[in-house]
Protein backbone atom coordinates (compact mmCIF):
# COMPACT_ATOMS: atom_id res chain seq x y z
CA UNK A 1 0.00 0.00 0.00
CA UNK A 2 2.81 2.40 0.87
CA UNK A 3 4.49 1.36 -2.47
CA UNK A 4 1.69 2.17 -4.12
CA UNK A 5 1.14 5.70 -2.39
CA UNK A 6 4.82 6.76 -2.68
CA UNK A 7 4.85 6.12 -6.74
CA UNK A 8 1.31 7.53 -7.04
CA UNK A 9 2.94 10.70 -5.42
CA UNK A 10 6.17 10.38 -7.43
CA UNK A 11 4.37 10.16 -10.69
CA UNK A 12 2.24 13.39 -10.45
CA UNK A 13 5.06 15.26 -8.76
CA UNK A 14 6.69 14.48 -12.13
CA UNK A 15 3.61 15.31 -14.13
CA UNK A 16 3.40 18.68 -12.14
CA UNK A 17 7.69 19.14 -12.67
CA UNK A 18 7.04 18.89 -16.48
CA UNK A 19 3.98 21.20 -16.51
CA UNK A 20 6.21 24.11 -14.39
CA UNK A 21 9.24 23.66 -16.52
CA UNK A 22 7.44 24.37 -19.09
CA UNK A 23 6.26 27.75 -17.88
CA UNK A 24 9.75 28.89 -16.64
CA UNK A 25 10.73 30.96 -19.78
CA UNK A 26 12.98 32.63 -21.17
CA UNK A 27 15.73 29.79 -20.71
CA UNK A 28 18.43 28.20 -22.80
CA UNK A 29 17.75 25.49 -24.83
CA UNK A 30 20.02 23.45 -26.95
CA UNK A 31 19.44 22.54 -30.76
CA UNK A 32 17.99 19.08 -31.01
CA UNK A 33 19.34 16.51 -33.80
CA UNK A 34 15.89 15.31 -35.22
CA UNK A 35 14.33 13.74 -38.66
CA UNK A 36 13.75 14.97 -41.99
CA UNK A 37 10.96 13.74 -44.11
CA UNK A 38 13.42 11.20 -45.55
CA UNK A 39 14.17 9.65 -42.00
CA UNK A 40 17.58 11.11 -42.42
CA UNK A 41 19.40 12.99 -39.41
CA UNK A 42 19.07 16.96 -39.38
CA UNK A 43 19.79 19.42 -36.70
CA UNK A 44 17.21 22.00 -36.43
CA UNK A 45 17.37 24.78 -38.99
CA UNK A 46 18.40 28.24 -38.81
CA UNK A 47 19.86 27.70 -35.37
CA UNK A 48 21.79 30.50 -34.09
CA UNK A 49 21.38 32.62 -37.43
CA UNK A 50 17.51 34.02 -37.32
CA UNK A 51 14.95 33.45 -34.45
CA UNK A 52 12.58 30.75 -35.05
CA UNK A 53 9.04 30.08 -34.89
CA UNK A 54 8.08 26.50 -34.26
CA UNK A 55 5.19 24.65 -34.97
CA UNK A 56 5.20 21.31 -33.06
CA UNK A 57 1.69 19.43 -34.05
CA UNK A 58 0.77 16.04 -32.87
CA UNK A 59 -0.85 14.55 -36.83
CA UNK A 60 -3.89 14.19 -34.63
CA UNK A 61 -4.63 17.72 -33.89
CA UNK A 62 -3.24 19.22 -37.44
CA UNK A 63 -5.94 21.39 -37.82
CA UNK A 64 -6.33 22.78 -33.93
CA UNK A 65 -5.26 26.34 -34.65
CA UNK A 66 -6.34 26.23 -38.39
CA UNK A 67 -7.75 29.62 -38.38
CA UNK A 68 -4.61 31.13 -36.89
CA UNK A 69 -2.02 29.53 -39.24
CA UNK A 70 -4.14 30.80 -41.84
CA UNK A 71 -4.43 34.36 -40.99
CA UNK A 72 -0.56 34.43 -40.29
CA UNK A 73 -0.11 32.94 -43.62
CA UNK A 74 -2.27 35.51 -45.43
CA UNK A 75 -1.73 38.41 -43.05
CA UNK A 76 2.40 37.82 -42.72
CA UNK A 77 2.51 39.46 -39.48
CA UNK A 78 5.01 37.07 -38.03
CA UNK A 79 7.15 37.14 -41.20
CA UNK A 80 10.46 39.81 -40.95
CA UNK A 81 14.41 39.49 -41.64
CA UNK A 82 14.80 38.03 -38.24
CA UNK A 83 12.57 34.99 -37.88
CA UNK A 84 12.39 31.40 -39.80
CA UNK A 85 9.22 29.32 -38.84
CA UNK A 86 9.02 25.38 -39.68
CA UNK A 87 7.04 22.59 -38.46
CA UNK A 88 7.78 19.33 -36.38
CA UNK A 89 5.36 16.04 -36.51
CA UNK A 90 5.28 14.59 -33.38
CA UNK A 91 5.09 11.38 -34.72
CA UNK A 92 5.14 9.41 -31.43
CA UNK A 93 2.00 10.34 -30.17
CA UNK A 94 -0.45 9.86 -33.52
CA UNK A 95 -2.56 7.89 -32.84
CA UNK A 96 -3.43 7.69 -36.87
CA UNK A 97 -3.87 3.88 -37.36
CA UNK A 98 -1.17 4.54 -40.18
CA UNK A 99 2.46 3.81 -40.33
CA UNK A 100 4.88 7.29 -39.89
CA UNK A 101 5.99 6.44 -43.70
CA UNK A 102 2.65 7.66 -44.60
CA UNK A 103 2.48 10.44 -42.47
CA UNK A 104 5.64 11.60 -44.16
CA UNK A 105 4.59 10.81 -47.46
CA UNK A 106 1.48 13.04 -46.93
CA UNK A 107 3.82 16.07 -45.41
CA UNK A 108 6.12 15.78 -48.46
CA UNK A 109 3.48 16.05 -50.88
CA UNK A 110 2.28 19.50 -49.02
CA UNK A 111 5.55 20.65 -48.65
CA UNK A 112 6.19 19.95 -52.36
CA UNK A 113 3.05 22.65 -52.78
CA UNK A 114 4.18 25.55 -50.09
CA UNK A 115 7.76 25.15 -49.94
CA UNK A 116 7.35 25.01 -46.27
CA UNK A 117 10.15 23.02 -44.14
CA UNK A 118 9.30 20.13 -41.99
CA UNK A 119 10.86 17.82 -39.53
CA UNK A 120 9.61 14.41 -38.04
CA UNK A 121 10.47 13.61 -34.04
CA UNK A 122 9.75 9.93 -34.16
CA UNK A 123 10.28 9.50 -30.42
CA UNK A 124 9.69 13.09 -28.37
CA UNK A 125 13.40 14.00 -28.67
CA UNK A 126 12.62 17.84 -29.44
CA UNK A 127 10.22 17.73 -26.41
CA UNK A 128 12.46 15.77 -23.74
CA UNK A 129 15.66 18.09 -24.34
CA UNK A 130 13.61 21.33 -24.55
CA UNK A 131 11.32 19.82 -21.51
CA UNK A 132 7.88 20.95 -22.93
CA UNK A 133 6.46 18.19 -20.97
CA UNK A 134 3.12 16.19 -22.48
CA UNK A 135 2.62 17.39 -26.11
CA UNK A 136 -0.02 14.51 -27.03
CA UNK A 137 -3.21 15.73 -28.35
CA UNK A 138 -1.56 19.53 -28.97
CA UNK A 139 -0.68 22.20 -31.55
CA UNK A 140 2.49 23.57 -29.88
CA UNK A 141 3.71 27.23 -30.66
CA UNK A 142 6.80 27.50 -29.94
CA UNK A 143 9.50 31.24 -30.37
CA UNK A 144 12.88 30.77 -29.54
CA UNK A 145 15.59 33.48 -29.64
CA UNK A 146 18.87 33.25 -32.05
CA UNK A 147 20.57 32.83 -29.02
CA UNK A 148 19.19 29.67 -27.78
CA UNK A 149 16.38 31.01 -25.84
CA UNK A 150 13.19 29.28 -25.64
CA UNK A 151 10.83 32.13 -24.94
CA UNK A 152 7.37 31.76 -25.86
CA UNK A 153 5.41 27.72 -25.86
CA UNK A 154 1.65 27.45 -26.17
CA UNK A 155 -0.13 24.23 -26.07
CA UNK A 156 -3.40 23.19 -27.85
CA UNK A 157 -6.12 25.50 -28.67
CA UNK A 158 -5.43 29.53 -28.78
CA UNK A 159 -7.88 32.03 -27.74
CA UNK A 160 -8.45 35.39 -28.78
CA UNK A 161 -5.85 36.68 -25.35
CA UNK A 162 -3.32 33.89 -26.48
CA UNK A 163 -3.25 34.80 -29.71
CA UNK A 164 -2.74 38.58 -28.75
CA UNK A 165 0.20 37.37 -26.23
CA UNK A 166 1.55 35.41 -29.59
CA UNK A 167 1.67 38.89 -31.39
CA UNK A 168 3.27 40.80 -28.67
CA UNK A 169 5.96 37.80 -28.35
CA UNK A 170 6.68 37.51 -31.73
CA UNK A 171 7.17 41.24 -32.92
CA UNK A 172 10.12 41.76 -30.65
CA UNK A 173 12.05 38.72 -32.75
CA UNK A 174 10.75 39.44 -36.23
Amino acid sequence: MKFRTLLLIALMAGSALNSVEAQQLPRKVRNVELQDLDGKKTKLPWWGEKNLLIFYVDPDKAKQNHEFTVELETNHRAAGPNIEGFGIINLKDSWYPVPNSTIRSMAKKRTAKNGATILCDPDHWFSSAWRLGDCNDAFVLIIVSKEGELVYVHKGELSQADIDEFYTVIDKYR
